[in-house]
């Protein structure tokens, strides 16, 4: 995630919300939320946190571990699964889930063949 939000644009330390479960970044124009739900042993966590009204909200929210949080979790837009293939290479497979989804792979696909 490191990495994503850096492309995005955040500066400074980005710490990892495994214990805090989440960590804001304001950016202009975008709220990011970084979630880590791993720590979570039962699904009502997530409603009792009061994230309802954080994913209500408009912002980019990533969500690592989001299985966790089991069917109380809005469906994603998009997503991302990451697989290791070695200790510094990994492989991204994107899958949307909505019409957003869609448009926002289709805009990654081609901002991609134009660079």
């Amino acid at each position: 995630m490191r990495h994503l939000l850096r492309a995005l644009g955040v500066e400074g330390r980005i710490k990892s919300p495994t214990y805090a479960v989440v960590e804001p970044y304001e950016l202009p124009g975008l709220n990011i939320w970084h979630f880590d739900f791993y720590r979570f042993a039962n699904p009502r966590e997530w409603e009792e946190a009061g994230f309802r009204d954080i994913f209500a909200s408009p912002g980019l929210k990533l969500t690592e571990w989001p299985e966790k949080a089991g069917p109380l979790l809005p469906t994603a837009d998009l997503d991302i699964t990451l697989h290791a293939l070695s200790e510094t290479a990994r492989t991204a497979t994107l899958s949307a889930n909505s019409n957003v989804g869609v448009a926002m792979l289709r805009a990654a696909t081609e901002q991609g063949s134009t660079q």
